[in-house]
């Protein structure tokens, strides 16, 4: 990664934290801390990426968040689960070959009609 971590705004935080428990879980990324309004979620104790409830209750345009996998079956299982959580569809799993032959990712709109995506860069399962 090489950003440290990324905050953005939400219209609803306990929707926002229900809806990315549930689709993040499969991707071993899970609420790691919340701290004065807002939930940092990520792996090992450390949070990378923080949602709170926008001062004004409104939110920026939507913006397109992509979270690592370990492999195509964790891409998988984030797509349903996300949809399980409330999402819509994006883009099922798959090849994405105009980014590059290897690209396998999958993509819902979440809460505030933030594009979430989960990816995998691995040449085979």
């Amino acid at each position: 990664m090489i950003l440290d971590h990324i905050g953005i705004p939400v219209s609803d935080y306990a929707a926002a934290k229900q809806f990315f428990a549930q689709a993040l879980a499969p991707l071993n990324i899970s609420l790691v801390l919340e701290v004065k309004g807002w939930a940092g979620f990520g792996r090992a104790g450390r949070p990378q990426f923080w949602f709170g409830q926008g001062e004004s209750g409104a939110v920026a345009a939507p913006q397109h968040i992509a979270f690592a996998a370990e492999n195509r079956a964790q891409v998988r299982a984030f797509y349903e689960a996300a949809l399980q959580a409330g999402a819509k569809d994006n883009g099922a799993p798959g090849i994405r070959e105009i980014y590059h032959p290897h690209y396998y990712g999958a993509f819902v709109i979440g809460p505030d009609g933030y594009n979430v995506e989960a990816v995998c860069h691995l040449p085979t399962e």
